[in-house]
Parts: C-alpha cells; structure tokens; sequence
C-alpha cells in the first residue's frame, strides 16, 4: 500500500520504518523535498506534501498539533482520502504540557473540520515514537492500541495497518472517541515525563478469563 506520511519529525520516522519492514510503499511529504534528510528510514522516498498526499492510498498526519492547519492546507483536496490522525492537540501550561482542547472537541474532529471529505482516523498516538517502531517487540502481552473513525467501511484496513506495526488493534468506536484517547495519550506523557516511568512501556489489554 502506497502510505504517504506528513512530517518526518520522531513519530513519522517510526512509523515509516514499522510500514516498511511490513513491505508497504512509504513516501514523506514535507516542506521542502531538495531538502529530505539523509539519515531517514531506509528504503522511504520524499516529496512535497502536495504530491505525496494526492498520491497516496492513505494519508497519516505525523507533525506537530502547532503544524496541523497549514500541512492539511498544503496537502489539498483530501476528499475521499482515508487519513490517519496521529497528533495530540497539546500546549505548554503551567504545570507543562496540556492538552488544549478535549471537553466538547478533540484535535481528531478538528483535523476532520480541516480536510472535509476525507475519513479520518484517530490511532497511533496513545505511546511514544520508539515504541511505534518496535511495538513487535512487547512480549508477552502486545501493547494495544485504540482506532477511533466514522467511516466503518475504511475502517478494517486502518486497524490492518496499525496491526501491521505489531500492535493490538481494537476499534474504539466513532471520531468523537478521540476526545478520550488524546487524554490517554496525555496520561503516557505524564507517566514518562513526571512518575519516571520508562518510555519503553505501553498501555496493553488483558482478561481475566
């Protein structure tokens, strides 16, 4: 699958090098593609964001929540186009980071305002960027992670390529479930950042039996 990625910052990095390990065809769409980095996952190719988002069969907005407007304004006319929502709409506050929207709006429902037409997707941004590279390797329970999205047609190739990176994939329900998976992300962060937990934990799902 042709998987066009905006922003080639941590998060897009890893998930690039999960994608192709998978065998899937990974194009980075940023500013300026005479300036790509030399050192990003082998074997990803880079482009204007424009092009690579028109391009692509599914379109993951990887940049930061500051950058999202204007990547999905450069990136044109999604409609059709499925798009994958891994941002956290966080801010600086005075106890650091926040999140800066999430009562009555999640930043998924935003970035939906912002590309009408597309079927967005919120997943893969409840951990950090190392684990999306190396989700195989939790063992022996696999980290889990939530797929929220209207689009019920689309929907089973997302988790595919979510469960492709080595997760376990669970469907959350419609978009507006974002509004509690941005602050399990939030919860992560602060764990990491503030209680000294390791950034190679994950969340996971167990029973009972």
């Amino acid at each position: 699958m042709r998987i066009g990625i905006i922003g080639a910052g941590n998060v897009g990095n890893a998930l690039a090098t999960g994608w192709l390990v998978a065998h899937h065809r990974v194009t980075f769409g940023i500013r300026s593609p005479l300036d790509a980095p030399r050192s990003g996952p082998t074997g990803a190719s880079y482009g204007s964001v424009t092009e690579v988002a028109q391009e692509a069969d599914v379109v993951v907005l990887a940049t930061p929540w500051q950058a999202v407007a204007d990547a999905l304004a450069a990136a044109g006319n999604l409609t059709g186009k499925m798009l994958i929502d891994c941002t956290n709409p966080l801010r600086m506050g005075e106890n650091g980071l926040e999140l800066e929207i999430g009562h009555t709006i999640s930043g998924g429902e935003r970035v939906a305002a912002l590309a009408p037409g597309a079927s967005v997707f919120k997943t893969l941004n409840q951990t950090g960027f190392a684990n999306m590279e190396h989700a195989r390797s939790f063992t022996p329970l696999p980290a889990v992670m939530y797929v929220a999205g209207d689009d019920e047609t689309k929907k089973p190739l997302v988790l595919s390529l979510v469960s492709d990176l080595g997760f376990q994939t669970v469907d959350a329900g419609p978009l507006r479930i974002a509004r509690l998976l941005e602050p399990m992300a939030m919860l992560w962060i602060h764990m990491a950042l503030n209680r000294s937990e390791p950034v190679s934990t994950a969340f996971s799902l167990t029973n009972r039996g």
